[in-house]
Formats: C-alpha cells, structure tokens, sequence
C-alpha cells in the first residue's frame, strides 16, 4: 500500500510557525563557462566626429588655462587653501617664510654700586609738644579781637581785650576803703600813744591800754586786706588783657567780637599750637627693637624722615628722641618718639604720616630696581642685555630691599645692563629695542627726510637756470658782434 505524504495546513497560530523548521537550500556549484554570457551591445558612435573633437580640445584648453592661472596666482590662494585642508609646512621651509621676530620694547638701568641705606618704615602720627586753649579768666564783654585765624603769635602778645570798665570800679572801692583803713589806724594810733601817757599819770587803767593796742593791731589787720583787695583789682584788670602763653600757630576764632564770655569757659576763645618744634610718634615691630636699640645704646642718633601716606614726598627730617618703656602686647609693636624742627611747617598735629627710621647703612653694595628682579617657582633672576641687543636670563642671589631698590649679593657686577619693564614679553636670546634707540632712528629718518626734501627744492632751481643760458643772444664768431649771416637774414626778410 502506497502511503501519501501528509498535507500541509495552515498554521494559525505564530508559535507552531516559529517551532517549525526552515528549509534552506544547497548552493550548486557550477562552472564559469556554464554561466550565461552577457550581450554586450557595442556603442555607436555620434553621427558628427568633428564635434567631439571641437569639444575634447575645448576641455583640454579650458584645463591647462586653469591649472596656469592657479599656478601663476598659488601666493594668493594656496595659503587660505592649505589652512582649510590642514596642511602645515614644516622644517626649513617653514622656518624661511616666517617672519622674523621683531625687537621687543623695553626700558632699562644700569646695575650701579654705591652705599645704600636701611630704613625701618613705620605708620605715625604728629604731636605737638604744646596746646593751649585760650579762655578769659574773668566775666565781661569781648571788645576787642587782637589775632587773626592761623597766625603764628609770640608768646606775651595780645590775642583779646576784655570790657575793663567794671574792673576800673571795683579798683577805685579797694583803694577808697584802703585809704579809709589807714586813717583810721592813724587815729587809733595816737590814742594809743596817748593812753600810754595817761598810764604813766595813773589817769586812765591798763585795760583801756590794751584795748587800743588790739583796735591799732585790728586797723592794720584790716589795711593789709584792703591792700590784697587793691592788688585782685589789678590783677582782675590784667586779666582783662588776654594774651598768648606759648608761641605758636593759632587756630580758628571761636567767639566773636561784641560777646559776652564767662570766666573759664570751656569753649574758650581759641586754640594754640605749639609747632617748632614738633614730635612724631610711630611704631614699629618688636622684631626690630634691637636694630633700633644697638645704635641707640651706642650713643649713634638716628635720623628720622617723615614722609606723605604715598611715601612720595618728603615732609621733613628730624632725630629719634626717645623709646617706649614696653610693649603692646595687642599689636606687637613699640612706640618711638622723634622730634622735628618744622622750619617750613609741613607738619600738623594729629597728621597721618609714614616714618622711616635709618638703622644702617652697607656700603657698596651693588643695587639694582625692584623692578627688574624676577621670580618664578625655582630661583630669582633678572633679564641682562647682551652686546648684541638680546637678553640673557641671569640667576641671582638678592638681598635687602628699600623703597624702589634692591641689593645683589651675587650674580650681576656693575656696569651691566638689566631690563626693568616690558619683562612679560621676553625670552633668553630675545632681540630687544629701548626708547633711546627709537628715538635715534626717528631722528634719522626726519633728517634723511629733510635732505632729501632739501634735494628736492635745489633740483627744480638748476633746471630753471639752464633754459636761461640758452637764451642768449648769439654772437659773431668773434664773440663781439651779431653773427655774419644776421643782415642778410634781414635783406631776405
């Protein structure tokens, strides 16, 4: 019994179809010459021959001109070409195109060796020696105002007046009442006298005496009172006069003529200060109290110099007077104190000013500006301009520094020649220019210009003189007379 292969259904549901085996087929393997060949058509050929070749010498003219034209033109185009691709010459070709560097701009100094001073800076203030508030001791009218604002007075010159009047008659009752006493002693006086020669008589008693001897002795009592009270009137008189205990500068007026001022008056009437001479008080670290107290034991006086908040002018110049007994434990500083003439009065009181203290001097030290030391993470260096105008980068050994200077203790000699600005932009062996040469070439170029505009000006002046020369008359050739064919030029005309 023959068996029939079984019939495909349809599956209807996606997971049988994915259980269900997948018949892939053997490749044959077949040979090249079994394979079909292709039917190659040939091309044919336009019906015009000479147009293509019109067109292929047209394609090949309009090329070579392009590629001439790029090629004669490559300066203008190549470079903005090679950027955009990425391509970058290098080696020597590079290095010939490039330009050279040009010469950095900057200012230099000369290393010099001279002695050089060491200061100890410090931040003071001004103080006057003295400082008196004038203020009236009695009570009465202002009437007269004798200064004028910020003049410098004498001591025992007249600054105010005071209304004297009421003094004048408290003046007049002491002398009145002084005059009285003394008669009254006088008469008290001879009854004693008298008494005492009763007392011999037996005509009056001892008590009597007695009693006339305490009225002469209570008299005299009483006259020495009134002649005190005769000497406060004067003095209350003098004190109407107000003059200048101290000399020096006198402030502003503090009460006007006309008013009424109180004896003692805290207000007072104005303020003088003393200002030659003058002192400075300024500190300084502790750290530097025995720069300051060698010297100082040693019997050497230190100078001072006050200088303004910008350490750019000097004020004046004085002498260390004296130093604080201890420390401020706050601030860790010392109190100094210096005194200055102030002939020309640039000190005032209570001024904010910088103190430079001179503790030593080192002589011949080399030195340079500050301004041309250098530092980076490993050494300290300055620039050094060589005989060719580079720089050289110079390693050195630095010292003390004050103010804009600072000293070498190795690595420069004097004489050498060190860059002070323009630092930034240099490199060792970097080609340099100064201001000085600059200006030498400008100084060239305009006296080469002038010449050549002086040139210019003479040059039109031999042109004008040659037609000039040309313009003479022509002569014989015996050079006096017109020449032979002149007359009959003239028959002819």
């Amino acid at each position: 019994m023959i068996s029939k292969p079984p019939i495909a259904r349809p599956v209807s549901s996606a997971e049988a179809l994915k259980d269900r085996p997948v018949f892939t087929p053997e490749p044959v393997e077949r040979p090249i010459s079994d394979l079909p060949k292709p039917n190659l058509v040939p091309a044919t050929e336009p019906a015009g021959t000479w147009w293509g070749a019109i067109r292929s010498l047209l394609f090949w003219l309009i090329t070579i001109g392009l590629c001439t034209g790029g090629w004669f033109y490559r300066e203008a185009w190549w470079p903005w070409f090679s950027k955009q691709i990425g391509i970058v010459e290098s080696g020597a070709a590079a290095a010939a195109k490039k330009p050279p560097r040009p010469p950095v701009p900057v200012v230099t100094a000369i290393v010099q060796q001279k002695d050089m001073d060491v200061f100890i800076n410090g931040l003071g203030t001004v103080t006057a020696f003295k400082t008196v508030t004038i203020r009236s001791r009695v009570e009465g009218e202002l009437v007269k105002v004798a200064f004028t604002e910020g003049q410098v007075v004498e001591e025992g010159s007249l600054l105010a007046e005071i209304d004297r009047r009421p003094f004048d008659v408290q003046l007049q009752q002491a002398q009145g009442q002084l005059a009285r006493d003394e008669a009254t002693l006088k008469s008290a006086d001879f009854t004693l006298k008298r008494y005492q020669e009763l007392t011999l008589s037996k005509s009056i008693t001892a008590q009597q005496v007695d009693e006339q001897r305490a009225l002469v002795q209570q008299m005299a009592g009483a006259i020495q009172s009134d002649q005190a009270a005769v000497e406060n009137a004067k003095l209350q008189l003098a004190y109407c006069h107000i003059t200048a205990p101290i000399s020096g500068r006198i402030g502003l007026r503090l009460v006007d003529q006309g008013n009424i001022v109180r004896a003692n008056d805290p207000m007072g009437l104005a303020v003088i200060t003393q200002l030659q001479p003058i002192s400075l008080v300024f500190t300084i670290p502790q750290d530097d109290i025995s720069r300051v107290q060698k010297p100082q034991n040693s019997g050497q006086p230190l100078s001072v110099d006050a200088y303004d908040r910008d350490f750019k002018i000097k004020l004046a110049s004085g002498k260390l007077l004296a130093i604080d007994n201890q420390v401020d434990s706050t601030t860790g500083t010392v109190r100094l104190k210096a005194v200055f003439d102030n002939e020309d009065g640039m000190l005032f009181p209570n001024q904010f000013v910088n103190a430079r203290l001179l503790v030593d001097t080192r002589r011949n030290a080399i030195v340079v500006p500050t301004s041309a030391v250098q530092r980076n993470s490993n050494s300290v260096f300055v620039y050094v301009v060589q005989e060719d105008d580079t720089v050289d980068l110079r390693t050195v050994k630095i010292g003390l520094a004050e103010g804009s200077e600072t000293s070498i203790e190795s690595g420069l000699a004097p004489g050498e020649i060190v860059v002070t600005e323009g630092i930034d932009k240099l490199q060792p062996k970097a080609m340099i220019t100064t201001r000085e040469k600059e200006k030498e070439k400008e100084r060239a170029k305009e006296n080469a210009a002038a010449e050549k505009k002086g040139s210019d000006e003479k040059s039109p002046d031999n042109d004008r003189k040659k037609p000039e020369g040309n313009d003479e008359k022509p002569k014989s050739r015996d050079g006096k007379g017109p020449p032979e064919n002149a007359s009959v030029r003239k028959g002819s005309i």
